[in-house]
């Protein structure tokens, strides 16, 4: 593609959340121009609190002749007939049905999004625009429960590693086989090979993002997906927080919803066939509940109100970190640019905004 990139199209599904808004503005910043796709379903899947439209509202304030798609991306029709109309230079696939523990209460609509609506995308990619790069934001919900099987150290504050090959965390040749994923993790699981084999059988530039825990002051938080700005909201609202077993001491590496735009760029300029990668904060942005209990407070000086409840989550993570070194070899320029305690702060502050 030799266009400049005033010329270029850049298509993003699930536009109105976190990630996709990010990117959004992002690539309108390098000069791309935007489309959108997103119908608000957040607000089904997780009611009022999880609205996406003040989100897309903004977009539509900040990105000159931002263009929004109300099209669901479970529709095959539709999704084929937006694509053969703009034609993008890059896909990047952020929609989704986010949470695990939601996945058990509504597994058709999980599946038919998750899984079903990327085999859509895809296929209406191939015959759209195959050389276009298709970056999809998977999850690190594909391994299941088995980074669990990892032998542990109890710290203070939090679980850790106590394995030399995991010094660096998790990496992307771990396994994805007989373990507990969830019926959130099995679609995500399904739709992660297809985004391969897309690549792989027919020779198109995709990668599967396998995020952890994805943030920024932008995420509508809420109990069953958005640990870190569900918890800050609590944390401002004097709610009370429901930490799921462990301890309250499973870690998570956390990365700024910017620095996965960064990555998006990268691979966009020099796209690769069928790559995957472990999308996280690494170690160093890494923290536990209790950990980041602290931090908030420090930023709100208000103390945390939380309950414990001794069971935890289904194929929950007791700890886990990604090791980012793939992704730094293959992309040098590329590298965490926000910190945890920097991106804490920026979600404290604009949960104060929005409760204005």
């Amino acid at each position: 593609m030799n266009k400049a990139s005033a010329d270029k199209i850049l298509l993003v599904t699930g536009s109105s959340g976190l990630i996709g808004s990010e990117v959004c503005l992002h690539f309108s910043s390098l000069g791309w121009k935007v489309h959108g796709v997103d119908n608000n379903q957040r607000a089904v899947f997780f009611g009022p609190s999880g609205d996406t439209r003040w989100n897309q509202e903004r977009l539509s304030g900040l990105i000159q002749h931002y263009q929004h798609h109300e099209v669901d991306i479970r529709n095959r029709q539709q999704v084929l007939a937006l694509l053969q109309q703009i034609k993008p230079d890059a896909i990047v696939h952020a929609a989704a049905q986010p949470s695990h523990d939601r996945a058990a209460a509504i597994p058709f609509d999980d599946f038919d999004t998750n899984a079903v609506g990327t085999f859509n995308l895809l296929e209406a990619t191939r015959q759209a625009c195959p050389e276009s790069p298709f970056v999809h934001m998977s999850t690190n919900k594909v391994y299941g429960d088995r980074p669990n099987t990892i032998r542990l150290k109890e710290l203070e504050t939090r679980w850790d590693f106590d394995d030399a090959l995991y010094e660096h965390g998790i990496a992307e040749d771990f396994s994805i086989d007989q373990s507990k994923h969830s019926l959130f993790g099995a679609s995500k699981v399904s739709a992660d090979i297809s985004v391969q084999e897309y690549g792989r059988y027919f020779g198109m530039p995709t990668c599967c993002l396998r995020g952890g825990c994805l943030t920024g002051p932008n995420h509508s938080g809420v109990e069953l997906h958005g640990f870190l700005s569900y918890l800050v909201k609590c944390n401002l609202e004097g709610r009370e927080y429901r930490v799921f077993g462990y301890k309250g001491k499973q870690v998570r590496d956390n990365i700024h919803s910017l620095d996965v735009a960064r990555f998006m760029e990268a691979f966009v300029d020099a796209p690769r066939v069928a790559e995957v990668y472990n999308l996280g904060g690494g170690k160093a942005n890494s923290c536990s509940i209790l950990e980041a209990f602290a931090i908030a407070e420090g930023f709100t000086g208000k103390k945390m109100s939380y309950s414990y409840v001794d069971e935890n989550r289904i194929g929950d993570h007791i700890c886990y970190y990604s090791d980012l070194r793939k992704m730094q070899s293959h992309y040098p320029q590329w590298d965490i640019s926000i910190s945890l305690s920097e991106t804490i702060e920026q979600i404290v502050a604009a949960w104060k905004l929005r409760r204005v």
